[in-house]
């Protein structure tokens, strides 16, 4: 099987029952990595068992790095980025998934444009049974702007492939909202960002769930207005763009707990 310059990252936290087909993905792709690291991130369930089996069944094709101390995804994917020693570092979440052409398509997308520093692609929401169908071909770029960023998250973690060598990370410790802090760093600090416009990567649950870190909305809605603070201290952006992301940002939490409710409303009025 073909290979590209490509580390694959992996945090893992209490996955046992998600991680491996996570893992088949990356294994499935038609163009694979040459590297796949996975962090198991203080796991305290059957995690470090179930990352050891798939060590084995891959034959040393996976590197497994145990944390002794849980830190969370942000720190969790630096350790693993540290580590890496390909060209590009691609990301996926223990509990999503990836179309069998995503590492292909990204790659060769980035390797014909050097000058792309962080290169993200749509998800979908995507049932274990169903049949994730073609990418589209040859899909279209768009360029994703430092300002746009502020506004809204061009993309998650689990659809970025990045250069490995850029000069920023996840910020160590943050918890939530720390993928948009990281791409809204390398916007602002001048480096290109581009999103393709095709679904490569799958989410297996709801995006606003009653539980895990969707479930989490305050303490994420409290993490993007601190990141914008962190912005403007460190003077990437001015006054104005802090007022109008922090104000754009309050009314979309607002929406997003009205949807919320309505749901769980019609889900009650459905089981009476």
């Amino acid at each position: 099987m073909k290979s590209a310059p490509i580390s694959v990252l992996i945090p893992c936290f209490c996955c046992a029952s998600t991680i491996r087909r996570a893992v088949d993905s990356v294994f499935a792709q038609t163009l694979a990595p040459t590297e796949v690291i996975l962090v198991d991130d203080a796991s305290d369930d059957e995690t470090p068992a179930a990352l050891r089996q798939l060590e084995r069944d891959y034959h040393g094709r996976i590197s497994v790095v145990p944390l002794k101390v849980n830190c969370g995804a942000a720190s969790a994917r630096n350790t693993g980025w540290a580590l890496a020693t390909q060209p590009y570092v691609a990301f996926l979440d223990a509990d999503d998934s990836w179309h069998p052409e995503k590492l292909r398509v990204q790659y060769e997308y980035m390797n014909t444009h050097p000058d792309i520093a962080v290169c993200g692609h749509g998800r979908a929401h995507l049932r274990d049974d169903a049949d994730p169908g073609a990418p589209a071909k040859n899909p279209a770029a768009t360029n994703i702007t430092a300002t746009g960023l502020l506004f809204s998250n061009a993309f998650s973690t689990p659809t970025v492939m990045a250069k490995r060598t850029i000069p920023f990370r996840f910020p160590e410790g943050q918890r939530y909202v720390e993928d948009a802090f990281l791409w809204q760093q390398v916007a602002l600090s001048g480096l290109a960002i581009v999103r393709l416009e095709s679904d490569l990567a799958y989410i297996h649950k709801a995006p606003y769930g009653s539980s895990g870190l969707s479930g989490q909305l305050w303490k994420m809605e409290r993490a993007e207005l601190a990141n914008f603070v962190s912005h403007f201290r460190a003077e990437r952006i001015g006054s104005g763009l802090l007022a109008a992301a922090t104000l754009f940002s309050l009314a979309k939490f607002l929406k997003r707990l009205l949807v919320r409710g309505a749901g769980t409303l019609q889900n009650k009025g459905a089981r009476a």
